[in-house]
């Protein structure tokens, strides 16, 4: 294939592959600051691990080499100890900080020493004022919608944005659905990358069946027939890889530990007309 063609091939299926999940991030009110982080620990990360030259060490002058990063970022990368969950998270957010400063810094309270009810702006102490304290060049307009929809923040009659919550929760999925994310998403790409390197007898089993022309009112009948007909094969599989797992079967035989597994979801989306996908 020409390599100009599987380059825009690839960037194409890179944006696909990111538009959910970045929906998601915004979504729980992780920033791009972290979201890049991530990804540069990640790509040091596999550079040191997977991507040395055999019988020679790998060297931070090779890692920034594969990664397009600086040697001094490469540097501070493999220096640094990994930030933890938590370290991540208390940056996640500017309109967290907002809120943190609010609560915390007297400037923005009343006479109780509570945070108190600030006017939009004006000289004195005033919500734009908290957010340029806190939050830097975002537009305090930008915070208070965000803070509104999370519902941190209310208007009270006189117009005055009073903060009813003490900490910024975005509405997020539930933590079983969030851990999904990471396990089988990463298990569909790892098979997608193994038989992007491998064929025949060794790929592994990868199939999808979809249409896209279906009528709105057949919607509701195929999704339960296929819940049923794909519940009722994965019980079947489940039974079948219980036999020959040892945790089910102590008496079972043999080496090594293998992960191996099949997944199946349902998936919908509404089209355009004439779009396909």
């Amino acid at each position: 294939m020409n390599n100009d063609v599987f380059t825009r091939t690839l960037y194409a299926a890179i944006a696909r592959l990111l538009t959910p999940l970045i929906r998601i991030l915004l979504r729980s009110g992780v920033s791009y600051n972290v979201f890049s982080e991530i990804a540069k620990r990640l790509y040091v990360t596999i550079s040191q691990q997977e991507f040395a030259i055999p019988g020679k060490p790998q060297t931070n002058t090779r890692i920034a080499t594969l990664t397009g990063l600086s040697r001094k970022e490469v540097l501070r990368i493999v220096s640094e100890k990994p930030k933890s969950e938590a370290d991540l998270t208390d940056q996640h957010n500017r309109a967290t900080r907002v809120i943190s400063g609010w609560v915390r810094e007297s400037e923005f309270h009343d006479k109780r020493s509570m945070p108190a009810a600030l006017p939009f702006d004006g000289t004195g102490k005033s919500f734009s004022a908290l957010v340029k304290r806190f939050s830097g060049d975002i537009p305090a307009r930008t915070i208070l919608d965000e803070l509104l929809h999370s519902g941190a923040v209310k208007y009270l009659k006189d117009q005055r944005i009073q903060l009813v919550a003490n900490a910024y929760i975005p509405a997020s999925d539930s933590m079983e659905k969030i851990k999904m994310l990471g396990t089988d998403v990463s298990d569909l790409i790892n098979t997608i990358d193994h038989n992007l390197k491998t064929a025949g007898s060794a790929s592994r089993f990868q199939r999808k069946v979809s249409y896209n022309n279906i009528p709105q009112e057949h919607i509701d009948a195929i999704r339960s027939s296929i819940v049923l007909t794909a519940q009722t094969a994965l019980e079947k599989m489940n039974r079948d890889m219980a036999k020959h797992d040892r945790n089910t079967n102590p008496q079972i035989k043999g080496t090594g530990r293998k992960r191996a597994g099949i997944g199946i979801f349902y998936f919908e989306n509404d089209l355009d007309d004439g779009e396909q996908q």
